[in-house]
Order: C-alpha cells, then sequence, then structure tokens
C-alpha cells in the first residue's frame, strides 16, 4: 500500500506535524527516514520489516554498516547510509556534554551519561573518565577497544591523559557486549593493578564501573576494588 493511500492522519510526516514527534511510533519514524518503499511495499511496511530483521529490534541498527543494511531489499546504500546518519546523531545527541561540566557524585551518575552510548557495542570499550578536584569530568578518553586484559590496558596508556590533564582521579567504564555487566576475574585483576599504578602516580581510581544491557555493576559498589 502506497503511503498516500492513507488518510492523511495516519501518514507519517502529517502525524509529526499535526502531534508531535514523540507520537510517532518507530516505524513512522523509520517510514520517514526511507522516504519510499518499494512496488510491492509502502515506506511504513518497509520500516516494519526492517525492525524484525534482528532479534535486537532497532538495537541491532546501533553497530550495522551500511552494507549490511543496503542487503534488505528496498533500502540500498543511500537510504542505508542515511537511517545510520540519524542513528549516529541520536547517538551523540543523548551522550552529549553538558554546556557546563558534569559533576559526579556516584555511579548511577556516570551510567546514566554512558549506557545509551555503549549498551549496543558488540566489542568491549574500555574508557578512562577524568576528574578535577570537585568531581567533574574535564575528559573523556578511549584507552582501548577489544577485550579488556593486560595487553591493551598497561597502566602507560591509561594513565597518560590523566597526568597530561592534571586529572584529581579518575573513574574508569567499559561494556560487556552480552549485556551481562558481571565483572569478570580478570576486570577485577586488572582494575587493582591500574589501582597500584594510580595510587604511585598520586591519581587515584574512583571506581571501575561496566555497563550491561540497560543495566551495570559499580565495582566499588560491589566491595571489589
Amino acid at each position: 500500500m502506497n503511503i498516500r493511500k492513507l488518510p492523511e492522519e495516519e501518514r507519517p510526516r502529517e502525524k509529526l506535524l499535526r502531534t508531535g514527534k514523540e507520537n510517532l511510533s518507530t516505524a513512522e519514524i523509520l517510514a520517514i527516514l526511507l522516504r519510499s518503499g518499494t512496488k510491492e511495499k509502502s515506506a511504513l511496511e518497509l520500516a516494519s520489516e526492517l525492525m524484525t530483521v534482528s532479534a535486537e529490534g532497532i538495537g541491532f541498527l546501533a553497530e550495522c554498516r551500511p552494507e549490511e543494511l543496503a542487503k534488505i531489499r528496498g533500502i540500498g546504500l543511500a537510504k542505508a547510509c542515511e537511517i545510520l546518519a540519524a542513528v549516529e546523531l541520536g547517538r551523540r545527541i543523548a551522550s552529549r556534554p553538558s554546556a557546563k561540566r558534569t559533576s559526579i557524585t556516584s555511579a548511577q551518575d556516570i551510567a546514566q551519561i554512558f549506557m545509551e552510548r555503549m549498551r549496543y557495542y558488540k566489542k568491549e570499550h574500555f574508557v578512562s573518565l577524568m576528574l578535577n578536584a570537585k568531581g567533574e569530568i574535564i575528559e573523556e578518553a578511549k584507552i582501548s577497544v577489544g577485550d579488556l586484559c593486560s595487553s591493551t590496558t598497561h597502566p602507560r596508556e591509561v594513565f597518560v591523559d590523566a597526568v597530561r590533564r592534571s586529572a584529581g582521579s579518575v573513574v574508569f567504564l567499559h561494556n560487556h557486549p552480552s549485556g551481562d555487566p558481571e565483572p569478570s576475574q580478570t576486570d577485577v585483576e586488572t582494575t587493582l593493578r591500574l589501582m597500584e599504578a594510580g595510587n604511585i602516580l598520586g591519581i587515584p581510581v574512583l571506581d571501575h564501573i561496566v555497563i550491561g544491557d540497560g543495566c551495570y555493576v559499580s565495582m566499588k559498589a560491589r566491595g571489589m576494588i
């Protein structure tokens, strides 16, 4: 069915203009990005099909490549790029830093900032947050991508930016692609080793937070470090 054959109040663009973007379904938002469908399917039907490609629903778009998306009949590389650009824009908006420095008072504060960005990563990303004496984030540094192990988290690489920025302390966080944030023994051992290095440098490690799919674990709160 062509979208133009739908009653005007049910067409995605008209609905957005009439009731606001927050009242659109996910399929309707995707249909607006697609703009057109195929001879057999409307943009709305194609959008609904796109949402069922993976058991993750639209979550699979977070780490999807244009070539993967373009394999779906009716998408093509141009539409794939437009969709993924919109996904990336949404992610950047969700994780944008505040105009003023963000003050960290708990693990929950950090999880709220980084959850939507890191929960969909298909590989482990290890990040260091540098804080000043007031507990405000002054810089974020991506240390490594891949399994958290001694070869990728040498104290030299981990603390070089913290020393450069004269950070008062650091907080580490990384994600578990499995969605289960339970720290492994390697996670704990690596953190303890880095804490020793931080103490020598006078840059204490306040916490290490593991991000899962909509949940997280603070090693400090668990008494693991």
